[in-house]
């Protein structure tokens, strides 16, 4: 029998359904594998800018720093700006941002890409993602810049967090499949500035729809529980997605 041809970046990563043990143990290998990956210098300089981005955007909404001082600061980042915008532009890792949830790559860049558990993406907290059996467990601290109500987090950025955490715990189905809806209950405030323990789990499989549920506390406070429905994707089609994003500016 001839070789198989090696899998592209984009089917190692979103691969068609496997046994759900199977897909709790590629999962669990994925995220151990990607705490364990050796970075690459260029790598380790992305998440120490990300790491200076996250303080100065922490700083924008809290300091009272003279308007002298802005300006500056302003002046600084304005001129860093220009600088990186001199280099190439597009695609800096294989796949997107997405494929942190599905547990099919070692690869530490689809997970720093993430805007909610990537490490070189500022955006992110991030959430510190673990396995624990048959749990998907985040932990993560918001800073001010995520406040909603007075040292509260936004809700959407709790409810975005579970999206994140609830995605991770339906891939444990073997199924890959994208959030058809999310139902969060704000049971308290979810408070700022504490390490918030997020947890989710595979609830059950009804034909194309994949069910997940998770909650998150501040310490021993439940603050709200979440309800997601995955639906299992189309491999060909979502493949397709990402050689269309993949396609240089202007199209080919």
């Amino acid at each position: 029998m001839a070789d198989q041809p090696s899998p592209t970046p984009a089917e190692s990563t979103f691969t068609r359904p496997v046994d759900p043990e199977e897909a709790r143990r590629r999962l669990t290998d994925a995220w151990d594998d990607a705490a364990q990956h050796v970075l690459t210098p260029r790598h380790l300089e992305l998440r120490r800018l990300a790491d200076a981005t996250r303080l100065i955007i922490e700083h924008l909404m809290s300091s009272g720093a003279p308007e002298g001082a802005l300006s500056a600061a302003a002046d600084a980042l304005e001129s860093i700006a220009a600088d990186l915008d001199e280099f190439p532009h597009g695609s800096i890792y294989e796949g997107f941002a997405e494929a942190a949830n599905s547990g099919q790559s070692p690869q530490a860049g689809f997970y720093d890409h993430s805007p909610l558990i990537g490490k070189a993406n500022p955006l992110a907290s991030p959430i510190e993602i673990a396995i624990e059996g048959d749990k998907v467990i985040g932990t993560a601290t918001f800073g001010t810049a995520y406040e909603g109500p007075p040292g509260c987090v936004h809700g959407g950025f709790v409810a975005a967090s579970f999206d994140e955490i609830l995605g991770a715990a339906q891939s444990m189905s073997g199924l890959p499949a994208m959030t058809g809806t999310l139902t969060i209950r704000y049971r308290k405030p979810t408070p700022l500035h504490r390490e918030l323990r997020f947890e989710g789990e595979l609830v059950r499989v009804e034909g194309r729809k994949v069910f997940a549920s998770g909650r998150v506390y501040a310490g021993d406070s439940l603050t709200a529980e979440a309800d997601g429905i995955f639906v299992t994707i189309n491999f060909d089609r979502f493949k397709a997605l990402i050689d269309e994003r993949d396609q240089p500016a202007g199209g080919a």
